[in-house]
């Protein structure tokens, strides 16, 4: 059985946003993210690591680990586990970079799409959704007449001042809206919230409680005319079992669960637990965008427009109509550098 060699490269990236991106935990201008690259028998495979401060992750620790990760490969037989082989405690956006870029590199190295690697016909997808954040109004309102393109909206919540924000989109548009409260609510909070958000057409409502008050999230969700969907509350298959009816849905992140192969791990696990995938995504560009969308045929929602909110994407390749992203017919991620 030959040997292969490989060749790894590390590369620090800042996006711009093109606007602040504001939720109940702060206001983002910039996000600086990594892409790991590796090389073997000429092909490049590629992977993205989007940070999560929340978890205590960095670009510099992404970096950091990768090139721990990278000096231990030796079998590229076994690439749909590596990365859960080789991950470092703790660093799961390092983790999803390392993933991404063994399937990419599978896929070209076969001449096939990812989704093809994994089994997954071509078929349409549901439509992402656009976020617009904890905005003034007005800003709130100017992004809104420019989501025409867009079938849904997710809103951001989770502050004093919400409800205002809400209702004044409302008035503004018949788009399908889903909030997102990012832990920002208390319990009473919510409750008070609730009756409303459903009179006014909300889908559903994204963590509206911190993670660590389950409990409480449990007894809200009896109470509420709405289903709610985790975020904070699941990084992977093993938070999955113990939020069944606190929660009608996940939030599946490649960045929090460790990327492509995790991930399928977790649609199983939430599928045998009668729960609904929303497939999301932190600011990252075409190519985290890709690996999520490799598993877009396997879940319910998306949420996947992490790219369409940065003014320069340094990758290009995925397609977008009518709504909807359009993945690539290319082999491996299907996206290429754009200089």
């Amino acid at each position: 059985m030959s040997v292969v060699r490989f060749e790894s490269r590390i590369h620090l990236i800042e996006l711009t946003l093109r606007t602040p991106f504001r939720l109940s935990r702060g206001t983002s201008v910039t996000r600086r993210n990594v892409v790991f690259e590796l090389a073997a028998d000429g092909e490049i495979g590629r992977g993205e690591a989007a940070p999560i401060p929340r978890y205590r992750e960095s670009a510099e620790s992404a970096a950091t680990a990768l090139a721990e990760m990278a000096d231990r490969l030796d079998d590229f037989h076994d690439f749909a586990e590596a990365g859960v082989r080789l991950a470092r405690p703790g660093q799961r956006a390092a983790q999803a970079a390392f993933d991404g870029a063994l399937h990419d590199l599978a896929g070209r190295r076969l001449g096939v799409p990812v989704r093809e690697l994994l089994g997954l016909a071509k078929r349409p997808l549901a439509p992402t959704s656009w976020t617009i954040g904890l905005d003034p109004i007005p800003d709130a309102l100017a992004k809104v007449a420019e989501s025409g393109r867009f079938e849904v909206l997710k809103l951001k919540m989770g502050a004093d001042g919400d409800m205002e924000l809400l209702r004044a989109i409302r008035d503004s548009t018949k788009q399908t809206i889903r909030v997102d409260a990012n832990e920002g609510w208390t319990f009473d909070g919510a409750l008070a919230r609730l009756p409303e958000l459903a009179r006014l057409g909300v889908e559903f409502v994204e963590q509206p409680l911190p993670a660590a008050q389950l409990d409480d999230t449990r007894e809200l969700r009896k109470r509420s005319p709405l289903p709610f969907v985790a975020d904070e509350s699941v990084h992977d298959a093993a938070d999955i079992p113990k939020l069944a009816g606190a929660f009608d849905g996940i939030n599946l992140k490649l960045a929090k669960c460790g990327g492509i192969a995790p991930a399928r791990e977790a649609i199983a696990v939430a599928r045998a637990h009668g729960l609904k995938i929303l497939l999301g995504c932190m600011i990252e560009s075409s190519l985290g965008i890709a690996a999520a969308l490799s598993l877009a045929p396997l879940v319910d929602w998306l949420d996947l427009d992490g790219h369409l909110l940065i003014a320069d994407d340094p990758f290009h390749g995925l397609g977008f109509r009518d709504g909807r992203l359009i993945p690539s017919d290319r082999p491996g991620l299907g996206v290429e550098p754009a200089s």
